[in-house]
C-alpha cells in the first residue's frame, strides 16, 4: 500500500486530493494549521487517513511534525505540496506580501528539500507541487504570488534536473493549474474556471503517469505559451 503526504488538505485540491486518494489502496497523510478540518477530513476512514497540525511558515516545527507524521504512517512514497497562498496588493502592501513570501517561498522550500532528501535515503519516491500559470509572468495587482510561483517553477526545475541526474528512481512533478474554484482564485472576471473535482482528477492523472509538467486545465499550456512569446512592451500595458 503506497503512502502519500499532502501539504495543505483542509480545503480546495488538497482535501480534494485527500478524498479521492483515500477511496483507493493508500495511506494518507494530510497536514494544515486547522485541526478541526484535519479531523473532519480523517473522520471519513481513521484507518488510511492520519492528521498532523502544521503551519509551513513554522521551519522547525514543520519538520519535526513531517517526521512524526511519515512514523505513523509507516513511510512515505508520494510527497504532495498543496499549501499555499497570494493576495491582490496592488496598494504593494507589505503586510500581504509577506505571509506569500513565507509560505510559498521559505516554507515551499524547506519542505521540497526535506522531501528531496528523504526520498534521497530511501532510494525512491515521488515529489509533487502545485505551482501556478501565474508563475509565467510579473502581475502588477498580485506581485508577490506571481513572483513565489515562478520561484517554485524554478526551484522544481532544479530538483528536476537533480533527480535526472540521480541513480535512484525519484521523479518530480510540477502542476501549474490556472483558475480553479477555490478560495485562491481571486478576482472579478475570471476565465476559464475549472471545478475542484475536475482539477482533483487531472491532477491524480499526471501524477499516476509520473509527468514533469501539467497544466490543470489542459488549455492553460497555450495560454501559457502565448504569455511567454508576448513582448514586454505589450504585456505591461494589459
Amino acid at each position: 500500500m503506497k503512502k502519500i503526504i499532502i501539504i495543505g488538505a483542509t480545503s480546495g485540491i488538497g482535501r480534494g486530493l485527500a478524498e479521492v486518494y483515500s477511496q483507493e489502496d493508500y495511506l494518507i497523510g494530510i497536514t494544515g494549521r486547522r485541526e478541526n478540518l484535519l479531523e473532519e477530513v480523517c473522520a471519513q476512514d481513521k484507518n488510511k487517513l492520519f492528521y498532523q497540525v502544521c503551519d509551513i511558515t513554522d521551519t522547525q516545527a514543520t519538520i519535526s511534525s513531517l517526521e512524526t507524521l511519515t512514523q505513523k504512517m509507516g513511510g512515505m512514497d508520494i510527497l504532495i505540496i498543496c499549501a499555499g497562498t497570494g493576495e491582490l496588493n496592488p496598494e504593494l502592501s507589505y503586510q500581504l506580501e509577506e505571509p506569500t513570501l513565507l509560505t510559498n517561498v521559505i516554507g515551499f522550500t524547506n519542505i521540497a528539500d526535506w522531501g528531496f532528501r528523504y526520498f534521497e535515503q530511501q532510494k525512491s519516491g515521488h515529489l509533487v507541487t502545485i505551482s501556478s500559470v501565474g508563475g509565467t509572468r510579473g502581475s502588477g495587482i498580485a506581485p508577490a504570488y506571481n513572483a513565489s510561483k515562478a520561484y517554485q517553477i524554478n526551484y522544481m526545475e532544479g530538483l528536476r534536473q537533480k533527480a535526472t541526474k540521480s541513480p535512484y528512481s525519484i521523479y518530480t512533478t510540477d502542476i501549474r493549474p490556472g483558475f480553479v474554484d477555490t478560495a485562491m482564485a481571486k478576482g472579478e472576471g475570471l476565465f476559464w474556471v475549472t471545478p475542484v473535482e475536475k482539477a482533483v482528477k487531472q491532477i491524480k492523472k499526471a501524477i499516476s503517469k509520473k509527468k514533469k509538467v501539467a497544466f490543470i486545465s489542459k488549455r492553460w499550456r497555450y495560454v501559457t505559451i502565448l504569455f511567454r512569446l508576448l513582448p514586454s512592451a505589450i504585456y505591461c500595458r494589459m
